[in-house]
C-alpha cells in the first residue's frame, strides 16, 4: 500500500529554471509589432511577457480579462504584465502565481525593455538577484533595428549601441520600405556595422518572417531540443575571426593577422581592424589548449570586472580547469557582473580548449590578451606575471598603465 502512494507522488525537487528572453530595440524599431506577432504563436502560450506600461504597447485586441498585481490574462493564453515597483518584484509575482497553482504552467517570460534603455540593468536583475538567479535562465537578448534609420541612430544614441553588442539575435525591420531595402545586402554600411559590433549574432529580416518564436526562442546555452549544452552554437567563437590560441609553449599565433596595440594600432602602422569604430566597440575571442587553475581563473576575472567591468560589454566562455578537466566551467558576464559559473558534467563537443569571447569598449584585445596570459602561465619577458599582479594593491587600478 505504501509502496503504491510513494509511486503516485509527484516527483520533488528543484524546478528547472525558466527560460527568459529580453527584447530591446531602440524607439520605432517595431518591437509592438514582433510583440504582437510572437504573442498569438503557440510556441509563447505559456509565457508571460512584462512590459512597461500596456497603454505603450497596442496589445489591446489580446487582452482577455484583467488580473491582480498587474497581471492580465491575453486570448493566447499568454499572461501580460506591467514592471510593478521594480522588475524583482514583477518577476517574483509571476513566480508566486506559479508556486500557489494561480498559473498552470509558465514555459517562459519576456522582457520587452523601453526604448531608451541600456539592456544591460534588466540582465543584471536576474543575473545579480540570489533567488531570482535559481529560477530564471536567461536565454537570450533579440534586438531590433531599423533598417532605415539605423545608423543614425548608432552614431548618436550610446544605448542602441550597447543594445546591439550584448545581443544574441538581431532582428532588422522595416527593409519592405524602399529606405530600408538597401539593408538586405551584408555588405550594406548598417549591416558592415552590426557585423563589426556584434560579429556572432545571426541577423532575422523581420519582412521576410524570420523573427518567429523558432528563431527567437532557445538561443541560451541549453539546446531545447536536445536538453543538453550546445557550446559551439552559444559561443559561435568562429565568428569572431583572427582568434589568438596560447598553447603550452607560450606563443601567440596570429594566422597571418597583425596585432592591435593599446591605442589601436598595429606593430606596422596600418589600419585594419574591422572591428574599430570611433565608438571604441571590438569584438574578439580568446583560446588556451593548457588547463587553467580556478584560482588563476578568479584572479582574471575579479581583475576584469572590477577594474574594467564598465569596458566589458559582454563576455562568454567555456574554460578547462587544471583541477577538474573533464568538466568544464562556463562563464557569461555583462559588464561588471557575472552569472554564477555552471559546470557542466562533460565536454558536449570534441573541442575540449578554453574559448572566451568579448565585446568591450575601450578595452583593447591586445590588452585583454596579455592579462589572461599573466594568469593563465603565457607570460611574456615584458609582462608581470599573476603573482606580481595579486600582490600589489595598486595592480588593479594601474593594471592598464603596466601594459601601455
Amino acid at each position: 500500500m505504501s509502496e503504491t502512494t510513494s509511486a503516485q507522488k509527484p516527483a520533488r525537487g528543484p524546478k528547472p529554471p525558466i527560460p527568459l528572453t529580453v527584447i530591446t530595440g531602440f524607439l520605432g524599431a517595431g518591437k509592438t509589432t514582433l510583440l504582437n506577432r510572437l504573442l498569438v504563436d503557440p510556441a509563447l502560450s505559456d509565457a508571460a511577457v512584462i512590459i512597461n506600461e500596456f497603454g505603450e504597447v497596442g496589445l489591446d485586441h489580446l487582452f482577455v480579462e484583467g488580473g491582480e498585481e498587474g497581471i492580465i490574462e491575453l486570448s493566447s493564453g499568454c499572461l501580460c504584465c506591467t514592471i510593478r515597483g521594480d522588475l524583482v518584484t514583477t518577476l517574483e509575482n509571476l513566480l508566486r502565481r506559479l508556486d500557489n497553482g494561480r498559473t498552470e504552467r509558465l514555459s517562459r517570460v519576456v522582457i520587452e525593455t523601453t526604448g531608451l534603455a541600456d539592456p544591460a540593468p534588466v540582465l543584471h536583475t536576474v543575473m545579480q538577484h540570489p533567488y531570482l538567479v535559481m529560477r530564471y535562465q536567461l536565454d537570450g537578448v533579440v534586438t531590433l533595428v531599423d533598417a532605415v534609420n539605423g545608423m543614425g541612430t548608432l552614431e548618436t544614441q550610446e544605448e542602441a549601441v550597447k543594445q546591439i553588442a550584448v545581443a544574441d539575435r538581431i532582428v532588422l525591420t522595416k527593409t519592405d520600405l524602399d529606405d530600408g531595402a538597401a539593408a538586405l545586402d551584408p555588405a550594406s554600411p548598417l549591416r558592415r556595422r552590426i557585423a563589426a559590433l556584434n560579429p556572432a549574432a545571426p541577423v532575422l529580416i523581420a519582412a521576410e518572417g524570420e523573427a518567429d518564436a523558432a528563431h527567437l526562442i532557445g538561443t541560451g546555452l541549453y539546446d531545447p531540443a536536445t536538453k543538453t549544452a550546445d557550446v559551439a552554437r552559444w559561443l559561435n567563437a568562429e565568428a569572431y575571426g583572427g582568434d589568438h590560441a596560447h598553447h603550452d609553449h607560450g606563443h601567440h599565433h596570429d594566422h597571418g593577422h597583425n596585432h592591435d596595440d593599446d591605442h589601436g594600432h598595429d606593430h606596422h602602422g596600418h589600419a585594419h581592424d574591422v572591428n574599430r569604430h570611433g565608438d571604441g566597440i571590438r569584438a574578439f575571442s580568446l583560446t588556451s589548449d593548457k588547463a587553467i587553475s580556478a584560482g588563476a581563473l578568479d584572479m582574471f576575472l575579479d581583475l576584469l570586472r572590477s577594474a574594467h567591468g564598465p569596458k566589458l560589454l559582454r563576455m562568454k566562455g567555456i574554460v578547462k580547469l587544471a583541477e577538474d578537466p573533464d568538466r568544464p566551467v562556463v562563464l557569461h558576464g555583462v559588464q561588471h557582473v557575472f552569472h554564477p559559473p555552471a559546470t557542466l558534467p562533460k565536454w558536449p563537443d570534441e573541442d575540449h580548449r578554453t574559448r572566451l569571447v568579448f565585446i568591450t569598449r575601450d578595452l583593447p584585445e591586445g590588452f585583454v590578451q596579455r592579462m589572461f596570459d599573466a594568469f593563465t602561465g603565457g607570460v611574456s619577458a615584458d609582462t608581470p606575471d599573476k603573482a606580481a599582479m595579486s600582490d600589489n594593491p595598486l595592480a588593479i587600478t594601474g593594471f592598464s598603465g603596466r601594459f601601455s
